[in-house]
C-alpha cells in the first residue's frame, strides 16, 4: 500500500498553513468591507462590489500575472516592500498569502455581505435605543446573528485557498517547503507520470471538497414546511 512521501506531507502542511492564515486575515479584513457594502448608499458601492467579484470571473493566471508584475522590482508593491526592508514577495510564502487574499476575496466578502443585509437595521436600532455603543452592538448583536455568514465565509475561503493552482504557481513557483502546495505537487506527480501518487493527493482533494459542500449544506437555514 502506497504511503505519502515526505514531499507530499510537506505540501499538505504548507497548504493547510496557507489556507489557515488566509482565512483568518480575510475574516478580519473583509468584515468592515462587507459591512460597508451591505449598508452604504454611496455611488461607489457598485464599482467596489465589481472589483471584489473580479476573481470570480478572471482566469487565475491573469490575477497571478498582474500580481507578479505588481510585486516585482518595478511594481508598486515591490517598491514598497523594498523601501520597508521586507525584500521581494514573489516566490515567498508571504507572496502566496497576498495572492491568496486577493484570489479568495469574494468568497469571504459576499457571504458576510449577505449576512449583514439579511440582518437589517431593526436590531441595530433597538440596541441603540437601549444605549449600546456601535462597538458593543457589533459584538453583542451583529456577530451572534451573523454567525452563519461568518462560518460560510470561513469555510469557503479555506476551501478555495486549498484548491488554488494558477495564482500560486505564477507568484510562488515550485519551491519545496516554501511555495509548493498540494495542487502544484499533484501537477508535479502527473508530469513525472507518477499517477498513483497523484491519485492519492487528488482523491484527498475530492473527499475534502465533498466534506466542505456537506458543511455548507448543513449551514443553510432550514425553511419551515407548510
Amino acid at each position: 500500500m502506497l504511503t505519502l512521501s515526505p514531499e507530499d506531507w510537506a505540501a499538505i502542511a504548507l497548504t493547510l498553513k496557507l489556507a489557515a492564515v488566509t482565512t483568518v486575515l480575510l475574516l478580519v479584513l473583509c468584515t468592515p468591507l462587507a459591512w460597508w457594502l451591505a449598508h452604504t448608499r454611496s455611488r461607489w458601492r457598485g464599482p467596489v462590489g465589481a472589483v471584489v467579484a473580479l476573481p470570480l470571473v478572471l482566469p487565475p493566471t491573469v490575477i497571478g500575472f498582474y500580481l507578479l508584475v505588481a510585486m516585482g522590482p518595478h511594481g508598486p508593491i515591490g517598491q514598497l516592500t523594498e523601501a520597508l526592508g521586507l525584500g521581494r514577495l514573489p516566490f515567498t510564502f508571504a507572496g502566496l498569502v497576498l495572492g491568496s487574499l486577493i484570489y479568495s476575496l469574494p468568497f469571504a466578502v459576499q457571504p458576510l455581505q449577505r449576512a449583514f443585509e439579511t440582518l437589517g437595521r431593526r436590531p441595530l436600532e433597538v440596541a441603540a435605543t437601549l444605549g449600546a455603543s456601535k462597538l458593543d452592538t457589533f459584538f453583542t448583536v451583529v456577530l451572534p446573528m451573523a454567525r452563519p455568514g461568518f462560518m460560510t465565509a470561513a469555510i469557503l475561503s479555506f476551501a478555495h485557498t486549498i484548491g488554488e493552482f494558477g495564482v500560486v504557481l505564477m507568484i510562488g513557483g515550485n519551491i519545496p517547503g516554501v511555495t509548493r502546495v498540494v495542487s502544484v505537487q499533484i501537477y508535479d506527480h502527473v508530469e513525472a507520470m507518477e499517477y498513483t501518487s497523484a491519485h492519492w493527493l487528488a482523491g484527498g482533494m475530492v473527499v475534502f471538497s465533498f466534506v466542505v459542500l456537506m458543511l455548507l449544506h448543513c449551514l443553510q437555514p432550514k425553511e419551515p414546511r407548510p
